[in-house]
């Protein structure tokens, strides 16, 4: 069974808050301010604040500030490289189980000849 990285670790732990998991989904369609994100998931800002600050900590979204005068106006995006090592991550897991399931096969297929001669 393949090994988890450490960054592979780091975005399952943030996944795994359904809230979280919203507003990937949100920012996969595109980027977006904190406060467009509170509204879609019907929260506070602040409460928006603290699962932001999860997700920019374990690297999965990153914030940009488009006019330099307000730091208040961040705009907040996915970055690519955690999802695709998590990817490649399940792409092992898949092939692990699927070469497990693939022998399985082939053993019930010669017991089941074994019985039939």
């Amino acid at each position: 069974m393949p090994r988890t990285s450490a960054s592979v670790d780091r975005t399952l732990a943030a996944l795994a808050d359904p809230t979280r998991r919203r507003v990937v989904d949100l920012l996969r369609l595109r980027p977006r301010p904190a406060g467009e994100l509170a509204s879609a998931c019907r929260m506070s800002p602040p409460a928006m604040s603290r699962h932001l600050r999860v997700l920019r900590s374990k690297g999965l979204v990153e914030e940009e500030h488009t006019q330099p005068q307000d730091t208040r106006l961040r705009i907040y995006r996915l970055r690519r490289r955690p999802f695709t090592e998590l990817q490649q991550w399940l792409q092992q897991v898949e092939a692990f189980w699927s070469d497990q399931l693939s022998a399985f096969k082939a053993q019930a297929e010669n017991a089941a000849k074994g019985r039939t001669e």
